[in-house]
């Protein structure tokens, strides 16, 4: 009897685990995503903006979106064409050229009350070993940090929340999340700050994956305490 009612406590902790875990894989937030303009296509950024220190001639997006991971983020819709956003730019001595597109999403992905900005693109002029988040800020302020050093707005958008959850996310998990996806550190999306574009530090959908673990250790714990008092 006794190892019955002990088995029958690991079966209700691992049933609450699927059951919490399948709801965290799908939880989508709405956050700045970071992308690596390369060979005129849209790459999801293996590192965030402070700490990637792109050479002249690159390019890199910046798009606002909803999803649960570098898989369902939405790409810069504007292309990776570093000649045609700097042509205008003359180089420099000391200096370097990064192209800088900017997608504010779409109005089905803006925050309430909101509408997104058109789509543009900047040529950053700046000094030989800024990062990507330098480059962002030359050209793209204001910009909005909260405590953690996460980015939350580029150009003051949206005016308000930093990678808040979405509800209503779609059941089922997406692909695994590269470094710079809000699972895995916000994207990262840290232009400025601690990397956030890998790591758990990025306040979003980490933060609701820890909580979501939190609930099963508590509950697990739970039916593991009343199997113990049924057998007292």
């Amino acid at each position: 009897m006794r190892r019955t009612r002990i088995a029958g406590a690991v079966l209700l902790a691992g049933a609450v685990t699927g059951l919490a875990a399948g709801p965290a894989q799908a939880q989508e937030y709405r956050y700045w995503s970071f992308w690596d303009g390369k060979g005129g296509s849209w790459a999801y950024a293996t590192e965030g903006p402070a700490t990637q220190r792109p050479a002249d001639g690159a390019v890199e997006g910046f798009r606002f979106t909803v999803g649960a991971d570098s898989a369902g983020a939405g790409k810069p819709r504007p292309a990776a064409d570093f000649d045609m956003i700097c042509r205008d730019t003359p180089a420099k001595d000391g200096r370097k050229r990064i192209g800088i597109v900017l997608d504010f999403g779409t109005a089905a992905d803006a925050p309430g009350g909101e509408r997104p900005p058109t789509a543009r693109t900047e040529c950053a002029q700046v000094a030989e070993d800024a990062s990507a988040g330098e480059a962002l800020a030359a050209v793209a302020r204001p910009l909005r940090y909260d405590a953690n050093a996460l980015l939350c707005a580029i150009a003051g958008y949206p005016k308000a929340g930093c990678a808040e959850a979405v509800n209503g996310s779609k059941d089922g998990a997406k692909g695994s999340a590269s470094s710079a996806a809000p699972s895995a550190g916000a994207a990262e999306d840290r232009a400025d700050g601690n990397d956030g574009g890998g790591g758990s530090g990025d306040g979003g959908p980490s933060a609701g994956l820890l909580g979501g673990a939190a609930v099963v250790v508590a509950l697990g714990a739970a039916a593991v305490w009343q199997a113990r008092r049924r057998r007292g």
